[in-house]
C-alpha cells in the first residue's frame, strides 16, 4: 500500500506543477502589465472576473469533449483556473505596490499572496478532478478507498493531501520571507 501511496503521490504533484508553473509564470506577468495603467487595471480586473468566477471543476465536462483524453482535460482546468486567480491577485497587489512607493518588500507579500491562492485553487482541483476521472493520484485514490470501504485508506489520503496542501504553503512562505529578507529598504543583504 505505502508504494502505491508513493506513486499517487508522486501522479498528483506532477499533474499540479504541470498546470501550476506555467499559470503562475503567465498569471503574473500578466497581472503586472495590468496593474501599470490604473484604467486597464479597473476594466481588465472585473473582465477577469467573469472566468474566474467560474469554479474550475466546472470546466471540466468541456474540457473532456474537447481534448477527449483525461490527463490533458485534467492539466487544462487546473491551468485555466490557477490563471484567472494569479492574474487578479497578481493586479491587485501591484496596484498597493504602486501606490506605496514601490516598496518591494510589498510587492514581494502581493506576488507570494496571489502564488499562494493560486497553489490553493490548484491543489484542490488537482484532488477534485482526480477523484472524477481517475485512474491515478491521491484524488483518486481518496474516492476508490471511500468506494471499496477501505476508511484507514480514505484517512491516510486525507492526511497526505492535507501535509502536501501544508508544506506547498510553507514552501512559499519562506521563499517569500527569504526574498524579502534579500530585500532592503536602500541597505546592503547582510
Amino acid at each position: 500500500m505505502e508504494n502505491n501511496m508513493f506513486l499517487e503521490f508522486l501522479a498528483s504533484l506532477q499533474r499540479l506543477f504541470v498546470s501550476y508553473i506555467p499559470a503562475a509564470v503567465l498569471g503574473s506577468f500578466i497581472g503586472y502589465f495590468i496593474s501599470m495603467n490604473s484604467m486597464i487595471y479597473q476594466l481588465l480586473r472585473r473582465i477577469f472576473q467573469i472566468p474566474h468566477s467560474i469554479p474550475p471543476i466546472a470546466l471540466l465536462p468541456i474540457t473532456l469533449i474537447v481534448f477527449r483524453e483525461s490527463e490533458a482535460a485534467a492539466i487544462v482546468v487546473i491551468f485555466f483556473g490557477t490563471l484567472w486567480t494569479i492574474i487578479i491577485n497578481t493586479a491587485i497587489g501591484m496596484q498597493h505596490f504602486h501606490r506605496q512607493n514601490k516598496n518591494f518588500r510589498v510587492a514581494i507579500f502581493h506576488i507570494f499572496h496571489a502564488l499562494k491562492v493560486g497553489i490553493w485553487v490548484a491543489w484542490f482541483t488537482v484532488i477534485a478532478t482526480e477523484m472524477l476521472t481517475g485512474p491515478k493520484g491521491l484524488g483518486f485514490l481518496l474516492w476508490d478507498s471511500y468506494k471499496t470501504g477501505n476508511i484507514d485508506s480514505v484517512i491516510e489520503a486525507i492526511l497526505y493531501i492535507g501535509i502536501i496542501g501544508f508544506l506547498l504553503d510553507q514552501l512559499l512562505d519562506f521563499t517569500a520571507h527569504i526574498l524579502s529578507q534579500m530585500v532592503s529598504d536602500g541597505k546592503k543583504p547582510s
